[in-house]
C-alpha cells in the first residue's frame, strides 16, 4: 500500500455512523440486562465525555428510572467535575447520589501508614478501586449491573486501573476510539462544554489523559487504526501518519506493557 493508501485506510478506519453505533450499543446494554435478569444499571458519573455518553446510551437503552448514577468525590476531585457530572445526572432524569469519599481515603491511610508517602499514581489507583467498590455495593444491593464508561483507546494502551474503572460489567462504549466517542457525543446530545473539557480521571489534582499517556487522543487513534485494527507494519503507519516512528513505539510499548490488564489472571498448567 502507497502512503496516500495508508493515510485514507486510517482515516476509513475512524469513520463511524452515529446513528448506527448507538443504536448497536443501546440494544448490546439492553439485551445484557434483560437476559441476564437485571433490574437495571449502575453508572459512575465523573463529569466527562466518556460517562456522560455512557449514560446517555444506558438511559436510551432501558430508560432513566433504572439507571443509578454515583458521583464519588475524592480528595483530588475538582468542584466543576461534581458540578458537571450532577448537571448531567439531573438532564438525563436519572436518580444519583452523591458520595463523598474523602473520609474511607483516610480511613486508608490510617490502616496503612507505610502507603501514606506513595507516589500519585498508586494513590490514583486506590481512588479508582474505592469508587469500584462502592459501584458494586449498590449494584449487588440492588441487582444492577456496572456499566464501565472506557473507550477502545484507553483499553488497548492499558490507560485504566486494574480492578478499578477496569472492574466493571459491561463496557458499553468500549469498541469506540476516543475520537469517536467525541463525534458520536454530540450525535447523542451530549453538552460542548462536557465534550471539550480536557479528558482526566481527576487521580491527582492538574492531572490530563494526554500528559500522562504521552501523546494526543488524535495521533493515538490514528497509530492504533494503523497498527492494531488494520494490522500494518509500523513503520509504515509512521511514513503515512508522517511522524517521527517514536509515536509509534512510544504506543507500541503502551500496548505490550498493559497486555495483563486485558487478559485472566495467568493459571499455571499442571498437565
Amino acid at each position: 500500500m502507497s502512503r496516500e493508501d495508508i493515510k485514507g485506510a486510517v482515516d476509513e478506519c475512524l469513520k463511524i455512523d452515529p446513528k448506527k453505533v448507538a443504536e448497536k450499543i443501546c440494544s448490546f446494554i439492553k439485551s445484557f440486562i434483560i437476559d441476564g435478569g437485571f433490574n437495571g444499571a449502575v453508572i459512575g458519573l465523573s463529569g466527562g465525555i466518556d460517562s456522560s455518553l455512557t449514560a446517555k446510551l444506558t438511559v436510551e437503552a432501558i430508560g432513566a428510572d433504572n439507571v443509578l448514577g454515583l458521583i464519588m468525590p475524592t480528595s483530588t476531585s475538582s468542584e466543576e467535575d461534581v458540578k458537571d457530572a450532577v448537571f448531567m445526572a439531573r438532564r438525563l432524569g436519572i436518580e444519583y447520589e452523591v458520595i463523598d469519599l474523602r473520609n474511607v481515603e483516610k480511613a486508608f491511610w490510617e490502616i496503612c501508614p507505610h502507603a501514606r508517602e506513595m507516589p500519585r499514581i498508586p494513590r490514583g489507583n486506590l481512588m479508582a478501586r474505592i469508587r469500584m467498590c462502592t459501584l458494586y455495593i449498590h449494584s449487588n444491593s440492588l441487582n444492577r449491573i456496572v456499566v464501565g464508561a472506557g473507550n477502545k483507546s484507553e483499553i488497548l494502551t492499558g490507560y485504566f486501573t486494574k480492578y478499578g474503572d477496569g472492574g466493571v460489567d459491561i463496557l458499553p462504549i468500549g469498541c469506540l476510539y476516543k475520537t469517536q466517542v467525541r463525534e458520536l457525543a454530540r450525535y447523542m446530545g451530549i453538552p460542548e462544554k462536557i465534550i471539550l473539557k480536557k479528558p482526566s480521571a481527576g487521580l491527582w489534582i492538574g492531572q490530563t489523559d494526554e500528559d500522562e499517556l504521552g501523546i494526543s487522543y488524535d495521533l493515538l487513534d490514528k497509530i492504533l487504526c494503523g497498527i492494531y485494527d488494520l494490522k500494518l507494519p509500523p513503520k509504515k503507519v509512521a511514513e503515512a501518519l508522517e511522524i517521527d516512528y517514536s509515536h509509534v513505539q512510544h504506543v507500541m510499548n503502551l500496548m505490550e506493557k498493559s497486555a495483563h490488564k486485558r487478559s485472566l489472571p495467568p493459571i499455571p498448567k499442571l498437565d
